[in-house]
């Protein structure tokens, strides 16, 4: 069927033509996809709220020949707890990148979906983006636990303030296969280094990340 419905978590988007936009989507079922949408930059749309960048949505979408169409949209989460707050949008944004430059497209990987979600939604329930060290725990018991990973194989840094952002990039090299948990790392193992190594470029969000500091 070219009809298809699907929930996932925006995490790009671009201007397309006048009045269109292309975004790129984590989605629960059918992993990395970008989806075009139609008109959405106009002031009278009604999808354009739904399809907010961090937005957690529903889709409905149509297979075209080069991106899905997207028909409706129904946000069940918009993370506003960090829209609200530069410290946390500045984690997000790298989140997003990570996912993003890491993830094949049209490859499913419902890990990698849970894993976003559930760090955007820890993210958006603390007060100090700090992140205290029972945050740190409560995620870790997560990741760790869901990517087969014991408490003693990963490297950490739980002292940073980005403990927490830390983890995610373990998991998540982890899970797409770029990490082996079976290796040996020193303790104070940079991932940023590592996933630019992948990248074969600099992280963008590492100058945000200077501007937290």
């Amino acid at each position: 069927m070219r009809s298809f419905r699907t929930e996932g978590i925006i995490i790009k988007r671009r201007n397309y033509g006048e009045a269109d936009r292309i975004i790129t989507v984590m989605t629960r079922d059918y992993g990395k996809i970008k989806i075009k949408a139609a008109g959405v930059r106009k002031i009278t749309s009604r999808r354009a709220a739904h399809i907010e960048l961090l937005n957690h949505t529903i889709l409905h979408l149509y297979r075209g020949n080069t991106f899905a169409i997207l028909t409706e949209a129904k946000m069940l989460e918009d993370f506003s707890f960090v829209k609200e707050d530069f410290n946390k949008v500045g984690l997000a944004y790298h989140l997003c990148e990570l996912v993003d430059g890491l993830c094949p497209e049209n490859q499913e990987n419902r890990n990698v979906f849970e894993l976003l979600q559930k760090t955007l939604t820890i993210l958006s329930q603390t007060e100090n983006t700090d992140l205290p060290d029972d945050t740190v725990s409560e995620i870790d018991d997560y990741m760790l636990g869901t990517f087969g990973l014991g408490l003693g194989d990963a490297p950490r840094v739980s002292q940073e303030p980005q403990g927490l952002l830390h983890d995610f990039e373990i998991s998540l090299l982890s899970e797409l296969g770029f990490w082996d948990r079976q290796s040996s790392f020193q303790r104070r193992f940079d991932t940023h280094e590592m996933i630019e190594d992948i990248l074969e470029r600099k992280l963008k969000s590492r100058s945000i990340f200077a501007k937290l500091q």
